[in-house]
């Protein structure tokens, strides 16, 4: 094989198809827009959503619900979760690089430590946000809590 003689597979380039050129192309007269009617015309343009006059889908569906864009969502990880970390791990603090290596979160979620469960060690616990019960319950056991 040389650069001079490389050529394309055997039927993947085609010729555009010249339409309207008359009847021997097959495709003169109607130029394959059918007879008549907007459509078949220059300059037709059809509304988007337009059903032929039809109550279109979008009105016919009635508006529903709103979406607060101001809305922050957290990762919800119980104390239990944590406790259960701390054990097997054998760590004094954890901080969002734990809970990341530990396959809980992604990179880009937001960490609220939730109530559900006891801690039984002392624990340094760094989160976005934490719930009034399981800070409580973290400062009960001995441990001390960081907001990022």
């Amino acid at each position: 094989m040389e650069l001079n003689n490389i050529r394309p597979a055997v039927g993947s380039v085609t010729r555009k198809t010249r339409i309207g050129r008359g009847p021997g192309s097959g495709k003169g007269g109607t130029s394959t827009r059918g007879h008549k009617g907007a459509k078949s015309r220059s300059g037709y343009k059809h509304k988007v959503g337009f059903e032929g006059g039809q109550m279109p889908l979008q009105r016919r569906v009635p508006k529903y619900g709103f979406k607060n864009i101001n809305r922050v969502e957290y990762k919800a990880i119980n104390l239990d979760t944590l406790n259960q970390l701390a054990e097997t791990a054998n760590l004094e603090k954890i901080t969002l690089a734990d809970l990341r290596a530990a396959g809980l979160i992604n990179k880009r979620q937001l960490v609220k430590i939730l109530a559900n469960g006891a801690v039984t060690r002392a624990l340094a616990v760094e989160a976005n946000a934490f719930s009034k019960a399981a800070e409580k319950a973290i400062v009960e056991a001995g441990g001390s809590i960081s907001k990022i």
